[in-house]
């Protein structure tokens, strides 16, 4: 049985708390790995190495450590169909999305060879008589960021990518449940060149979470997960000063008006709905079409392409649509949701409670499910199924369908299906919705641009990657300079006005 410890100051090594996590492999339920639990001391050992190291990677210059990731990127691209295998076994999720999420994790890496023109300050000459004035970015020091279960590869590099080019350490808690990209990953930033004890990967639970948001050392945490856990990371980390950035949960709605085109909109809600099982932040969970002709010719389009979902494990090929779940938890969970959409009177046209797939009968599989004539009151409309779960809510016309939106608590991604521009640019103008797609159904950032969600899908005041994620991991510090030309005179006691 494998044994997964952490990664501390350039290498692997045992935990030492004596409590370990099962690694399950969720298309057969085999434990494949126990991974090492960290103690809140094995947290502050890797901390104490991260902040030991922090100054001479601070001190290196800029381009200089943009080369380590662009070795990082040619490492990333050497060991991908390794590192898609392992994410695969470890998530469940096809091999081909498993590549797609190491890619748009390599993107912001690649993003980060821009480093030395993130850092730039700015500068004014003769701000005053004799005097100039220039600010530079500065990194924070040791900063740490907690990371989720869907996406194991492209989250971590989110996080320490931008934070290492600015000059940080990093300390990463990765989900325990798939741990060994992570690993891997922090290998590969070895290889490229950065110098020990920059990166460590600290494997735990709770306890190795509050440790991070504890440790005074530690300046700045980023979250991505649940909204009940980002919202407890963000208020017990501010409470011990931390700049904190927290993305939690999501319920996107895509709008299908009835000038759009239906079977490309019923191509991309398949896709956005049921891609990964459904384990995305920005899965489009909730279609909402404007008037009952427009929802009855949607739904007669869906109701085909949702029956004919291939569902299997990464190793059938790569013709499978999505896997199992992650947990055996999490299907019972997205069962439960299911049921209870019947009991309140939605209407389940296409119903994959009873998905079996033979050999695999220990799988965490869930059919793909469609429901018709849901209502906003309904649990399977308020809550984040995080399944293979596509609800339809029907409206009458437009000021409906956006207040449907409008008025969720959550506000992560959002769509509209639209041949009208006057209609698109009203719907991307007045949503309250941070990443909004026109005929796109997944509007992820690239990696140039920031990532983040609104109101209780996100906790902080700035984005992931992009520009932003240069300023969460760094501060301004402004100089203002004179060198006097003659005799000084006497002291000045009047507020300086640069008159």
């Amino acid at each position: 049985m494998e044994e997964i410890g952490h990664f501390i100051n350039g290498k692997r090594v045992a935990g030492k708390s004596g409590r370990t996590a099962d690694v399950f492999n969720p298309a057969t339920g085999e434990v494949t790995a126990k991974v090492a639990l960290a103690t809140a001391a094995e947290m502050q050992e890797a901390v104490a190495v991260a902040e030991k190291a922090q100054p001479a990677w601070a001190a290196t210059n800029p381009q200089r450590r943009a080369r380590v990731m662009m070795k990082f990127v040619t490492l990333l691209h050497r060991d991908m169909d390794k590192l898609a295998s392992k994410l695969s076994s470890e998530h469940g999720k096809t091999h081909p999305d498993a590549k797609g999420d190491v890619i748009r994790g390599l993107e912001v890496a690649e993003f980060c060879i821009g480093a030395p023109h993130m850092m730039k300050g700015e500068f004014t000459e003769g701000a005053g008589p004799g005097i100039d004035m220039y600010s530079m970015r500065q990194p924070l020091g040791v900063v740490a960021g907690i990371t989720p279960f869907n996406f194991p590869a492209m989250i971590p590099m989110w996080k320490f990518c931008v934070a290492i080019a600015a000059g940080n350490s990093f300390i990463l808690k990765p989900s325990e449940r798939n741990p060994s990209v992570p690993m891997m990953l922090a290998e590969l930033m070895q290889e490229a060149g950065l110098p020990d004890g920059i990166l460590n990967v600290v494997n735990g639970d709770k306890e190795s979470v509050d440790a991070i948001l504890d440790d005074p050392i530690i300046q700045a945490v980023g979250f991505v997960g649940s909204t009940a856990i980002a919202e407890y990371v963000y208020t017990r980390g501010t409470a011990s000063g931390k700049r904190v950035q927290c993305f939690g949960g999501a319920k996107n709605h895509m709008l299908i008006m009835p000038d759009a085109d239906l079977d490309q909109a019923a191509d991309a809600l398949v896709g956005a709905g049921f891609g990964a099982a459904g384990e995305r932040c920005m899965a489009i969970s909730v279609a909402v079409p404007v008037g009952q002709e427009t929802a009855d010719r949607l739904i007669e389009k869906l109701i085909p392409r949702v029956e004919a979902l291939k569902v299997g494990p990464y190793t059938a090929g790569d013709d499978v649509d999505f896997g199992p779940v992650i947990t055996p938890q999490a299907r019972e969970r997205i069962l439960g949701l299911v049921n209870s959409g019947v009991e309140q009177g939605a209407k389940l046209v296409v119903d994959g409670r009873d998905f079996k797939l033979q050999g695999y009968e220990n799988g965490n599989f869930v059919g793909p499910c469609l429901f018709d004539n849901a209502t906003k009151d309904m649990d399977i409309y308020k809550e984040e199924i995080f399944g293979p779960v596509l609800t339809v809510v029907r409206a009458e016309t437009y000021e409906e369908a956006l207040s449907l939106p409008m008025d969720h608590e959550y506000g992560n991604g959002t769509a509209i299906y639209t041949r009208d521009g006057d209609t698109a640019r009203d719907f991307a103008s007045r949503i309250n919705i941070g990443m909004v797609g026109i005929n796109v159904p997944i509007p992820v950032p690239l990696a140039y641009h920031t990532f983040g969600g609104w109101k209780r899908s996100g906790f902080g005041d700035l984005n992931q990657h992009g520009p932003d994620g240069f300023k969460f991991y760094t501060r301004t510090k402004t100089v203002t300079s004179r060198w006097p030309s003659g005799v000084k005179e006497g002291a000045e006691f009047s507020i300086p006005t640069m008159g």
